[in-house]
C-alpha cells in the first residue's frame, strides 16, 4: 500500500504526531480539524459560528491540496462539546456543500484540543 502525505499552508500545520490528511489510491483521510488560524496557529477569535466556519476553511483548504473539494467528502464526522450547536452546524454546512451531502455523524464530546467547541475529520473519494 502506498500513502501519500497531504500538507498545505493554507491549513493549520499539525501539531502533533498525524498528517493534515493521508491519500491512498483514490481516498483521502482528512484529519481533525479545529478553528486555528493557519497563519498564527491560535485560535480564531469570536463564537461558535466563527469557529465552525474556520474548521470548514480548513478542510477545504486540506482538501483542495488533495486534488479534491469539499464535494468529494463522502464521510464527514462532527465532535461538538455543546449539542445544543447542532442546529447551527446544519446551516453553516449547508454553505460549504451540495446535494448529495456526505454520510455524516455529530458526537457530543466533554472537551476538545485547545478549548474548541468544534472539530472535524472526514474521508473523500477522489477520482
Amino acid at each position: 500500500m502506498s500513502k501519500t502525505v497531504i500538507s498545505t499552508n493554507q491549513a493549520p500545520a499539525a501539531i502533533g504526531t498525524y498528517s493534515q490528511a493521508i491519500k491512498v489510491a483514490s481516498t483521502v483521510y482528512l484529519s481533525g480539524q479545529i478553528p486555528l488560524d493557519p497563519v498564527t496557529m491560535q485560535m480564531v477569535e469570536g463564537n461558535f459560528e466563527a469557529q465552525t466556519v474556520q474548521v470548514f476553511e480548513n478542510l477545504k483548504a486540506v482538501a483542495e491540496a488533495a486534488g479534491g473539494s469539499l464535494q468529494d467528502v463522502v464521510k464527514l464526522n462532527i465532535f461538538l462539546t455543546d449539542l445544543a450547536n447542532f442546529a447551527a452546524v446544519n446551516e453553516i454546512m449547508a454553505r460549504y456543500f451540495e446535494q448529495p451531502y456526505p454520510a455524516r455523524a455529530a458526537v457530543g464530546v466533554a472537551a476538545l484540543p485547545r478549548n474548541s467547541q468544534v472539530e472535524m475529520d472526514g474521508v473523500m473519494h477522489i477520482g
